[in-house]
């Protein structure tokens, strides 16, 4: 789908366009969640290959095989990218620009190889996991440096 559509786009977007995504990572509950709060606007991108969401996807059944797309860091500065410190459609999560989630969210943890065995540091980690960036509306492939064949 994302290659037929040439780039990854928002909820609100695909189902304006008459989209189904065929494989949600949110449940019912989540979707309307980000529908309530305007998070349904943006594609939701995490900082690390794992996320508490899609956990959950494949627990439930809703995501077979995770499959984690390579961005371009460049994304991380485009034109009206934000960023939360947790889940985005988390009551009173805040947004925040780039220079706000640099003092937020704790990338020594998602950059730096460290002893995941240590209790803090884990900690750190699965609060790092939590944390999303927030792409306006979608953006084109050529963002994405790992599209997997098929």
């Amino acid at each position: 789908m994302i290659r037929q559509l040439k780039g990854l786009y928002s909820a609100a977007s695909l189902k304006k366009a008459g989209w189904s995504v065929p494989a949600p990572g949110g449940n019912e509950w989540s979707q309307d969640a980000d529908a309530w709060v305007g998070m349904d606007q943006y594609v939701h991108l995490c900082f690390c290959n794992s996320h508490p969401m899609e956990f959950l996807a494949r627990q439930s059944g809703r995501i077979q095989t995770s499959i984690f797309l390579e961005i371009d860091p460049a994304i991380l500065t485009a034109d009206g990218v934000l960023f939360t410190a947790g889940v985005s459609n988390k009551a009173g999560m805040a947004r925040h620009t780039i220079e706000e989630a640099k003092q937020l969210i704790d990338f020594d943890v998602i950059c730096t190889r460290m002893d995941w065995r240590d209790p803090a540091i884990l900690q750190r980690r699965k609060d790092a996991e939590k944390c999303e960036i927030l792409v306006p509306d979608g953006f084109d492939i050529k963002w994405i440096r790992n599209m997997p064949n098929g």
